[in-house]
């Protein structure tokens, strides 16, 4: 052993990093067996291993590097991941459970500290934010049982994004004002300085983001791009004396819209945050615990168990006092106990923070009893958050049944999406509207399919599509979505493209428009008439200005009895998808019929949604909303074959209307499923499988208004 002492601590910076990684490897092996969460493991992992443990490694400038990043990661993310919507719709209920899940705690431990503790009134203030916050550290078991939408779980999110933010803010003051002749003139200035930093972030970070998100789709820039924010703007907080971490949360706030939470980018940005930053913070933390302090007395089980308690008994009295505010059932209150008891990443992130603020030289205002107090009741709140949200879940299934109902529809959902793809420039957007339509809790693969005309040139344009289809496929797999390819050869492309939809057991296609109209003047193209005159199934045509992420409105035009046609429910469902994760509004126009059943399916179904209804007499109408659509608008067409319910001779007169009208604006024009299981291959007198763009009605018309001029 003294042998071995002599290559301790490891000072090799590739042997460190490799002790570091397998940490984060084996911890939440170990941990996952002793079902204690991952963040945990990586804590006791840095105590093992620091020079208060084993001395294995030296906490060395990597730390202190990939610590920061980590910490300014954990409250990036944060602001990212907040349901917005969710807030605003419920701001009442969010409000008052929020003030009292951060203030009940925050009193009863400011309290404790002051009198039984006797610690500094700063000190007790910071013990109080800390306990104030919470981490939502049991969501995991919420979306294994399909509880995302429970009442008290919404709740509990919202309440804990507004007492995390609350807690950062008094943080922020605190930090602030430490050390400073504290007056009337220093708060007035240092409020004047934050509300002008959080107007420029609000100002500037949207503007620079659409541009930068229109001109550019490269995956490594983007993910550059959204670093460089979240580091410039923790760096603009310090600079006006507020912590970095308040600057990175408000900057994931204001990114939070522009980052959809199934899109590859996010995928990219959790996966490193969550593979290597944040577990370097935590094991770095870890090293700053000095474990013999935990064995000095009774003085430290004492303090464990104050902070444990009165911080956990403020949560409990927060919840079960709203739940019987709001009339809701005992296993609501269980829940919103549960979730909002924990307390992980955002403790330590603020248990640093008073690392730092020293009080007199080398005495420093967090002491290491404070921060091993805190890491104990860390280990202790997850334990008791994760039984009792797992309990709480368990009770609101059995008196709900929901976690049936929502597997019985699962399985009866045949969703599988076909992506017809030709052309580069447009086959990545065809690719995210996809990840934005499809159900992530069915998490089906996505076909591409990309039909090459069988002529002279057929081995080359294979050739073509078959890099095209990979490159496509690298981007499905960075959001970990898994996708079939086709390349197929066919002397009739309409065809190809049907006889591959009956073949990989698709649902529905998803295709751009043609671009190039100097080769084909005409609205639809060569086989888009033959495609959705012979196929029965949903049809989505796109065609895109600018990024999907960039929309903040979506316009969707119902023809009157569209709500007796079989795919009703389906493209309603799949707008209301995309509309959801770009988090942006989205106005119908219609007949009161339609507009009521759409009401009703959103409110049930997606009460996140920022749905507006608009009466639409006749649709005539459709060349007076043009006036109406900006570049950041989608305009969707929900049109309906010949011989269909909802079909009206207006339809006629789509294609020049869009191409008189909606020159140069994102457009999207849905056919919906019509004839339910009827074979696509079936052909009647009475439903012929091709239509010309333009009839002998049209040219009449046009002749006559001609004359009359």
């Amino acid at each position: 052993m003294l042998i071995l002492s002599t290559y301790f601590p490891i000072t090799s910076p590739t042997l460190i990093f490799f002790v570091v990684l397998l940490i984060i490897l084996l911890a939440p092996i170990i941990m996952g067996k002793l079902r204690i969460p991952h963040i945990i493991g990586m804590v006791l992992a840095g105590v093992l291993i620091g020079e208060h443990g084993l001395n294995i490694l030296t906490r060395d400038s990597s730390f202190e590097l990939f610590g920061k990043v980590g910490l300014l990661y954990i409250m990036f993310l944060a602001g990212l991941e907040m349901d917005l919507e969710s807030v605003k719709k419920n701001s009442r209920r969010f409000l008052l459970f929020g003030l009292l899940t951060c203030l009940i705690p925050l009193i009863l431990t400011y309290v404790m500290a002051m009198w039984l503790l006797d610690y500094s009134s700063t000190a007790s203030f910071l013990l109080g934010c800390i306990m104030a916050s919470n981490t939502l550290i049991a969501y995991p078991i919420i979306s294994r049982y399909g509880l995302q939408r429970d009442s008290s779980v919404m709740l509990s999110v919202g309440s804990s994004m507004l007492s995390l933010f609350m807690a950062l803010l008094m943080l922020a003051a605190l930090a602030a004002a430490y050390g400073e002749d504290v007056g009337i003139g220093f708060w007035l200035l240092f409020l004047l300085k934050f509300i002008l930093f959080c107007v420029g972030c609000i100002w500037i970070i949207p503007k620079v983001t659409r541009y930068f998100l229109r001109r550019y789709s490269d995956a490594i820039m983007q993910f550059i791009y959204v670093l460089s924010v979240m580091f410039l703007s923790a760096a603009c907080s310090e600079a006006i004396g507020v912590e970095g971490i308040v600057g990175a949360f408000i900057s994931g706030l204001i990114l939070n819209r522009y980052i959809p939470h199934v899109s590859p980018l996010m995928n990219r940005i959790e996966f490193i945050g969550n593979a290597l930053f944040i577990p370097y913070f935590l094991i770095g933390v870890g090293m700053l615990i000095n474990v013999g302090t935990l064995f000095e007395g009774k003085r430290m089980l004492a303090v464990v168990a104050l902070i444990a308690f009165f911080g956990t008994f403020g949560k409990a009295v927060a919840a079960y006092l709203s739940s019987l505010l709001f009339r809701l059932p005992k296993a609501a209150g269980h829940m919103m106990f549960g979730l909002t008891c924990a307390h992980a990443a955002g403790a330590i992130a603020m248990v640093m923070v008073g690392m730092r603020l020293e009080v007199s030289p080398g005495i420093y205002l967090v002491n290491n009893e404070m921060l091993n107090g805190v890491v104990i009741m860390i280990l202790i709140t997850c334990i008791i958050s994760t039984m009792m949200t797992e309990h709480a879940s368990k009770q609101i299934i059995l008196r709900g049944d929901r976690l049936d109902e929502s597997n019985e529809k699962n399985k009866t959902d045949d969703e599988k999406i076909l992506l017809c793809v030709k052309y580069p420039e447009i086959a990545p957007q065809l690719l995210e509207l996809a990840l934005m339509m499809r159900n992530v809790k069915l998490n089906r693969e996505l076909v591409a399919l990309n039909v090459v005309y069988d002529d002279n040139n057929a081995a080359k344009h294979r050739e073509e599509g078959l890099r095209l289809l990979e490159r496509l496929q690298q981007r499905a797999s960075s959001a970990d979505v898994t996708m079939q390819t086709q390349v197929r050869l066919a002397t009739n492309i309409a065809n190809g493209i049907k006889h591959a939809f009956r073949e990989s057991g698709t649902s529905e296609i998803i295709m751009g428009m043609h671009v190039h109209t100097e080769i084909n003047p005409k609205f639809w193209g060569d086989f888009i008439q033959s495609l959705y005159n012979g196929l029965n199934r949903q049809i989505v045509l796109t065609r895109f200005v600018q990024p999907l992420n960039t929309l903040r409105l979506i316009q969707v035009v119902v023809p009157s009895r569209a709500e007796f046609e079989p795919g009703f429910h389906r493209w309603l469902e799949r707008i209301s998808r995309m509309a959801g994760n770009l988090d942006c509004r989205i106005q119908f126009h219609g007949r009161h019929e339609s507009m009521d059943l759409i009401r009703a399916y959103i409110t049930n179904h997606h009460p996140s949604v920022r749905a507006e209804y608009t009466f639409m007499a006749h649709w005539n109408e459709l060349p007076r909303l043009a006036e109406n659509v900006s570049e950041d608008h989608m305009f969707v067409v929900i049109t309906a074959r010949k011989g269909t319910i909802s079909y009206k001779n207006a339809l006629d007169r789509l294609p020049n209307e869009l191409m008189q009208h909606f020159a140069g604006k994102n457009l999207m024009i849905i056919f919906p499923d019509q004839y339910g299981t009827q074979k696509e291959e079936s052909m009647t007198f009475t439903a012929a499988q091709h239509q010309e763009e333009n009839s002998i009605y049209d040219a009449i018309l046009q002749w006559i208004n001609k004359h009359k001029k």
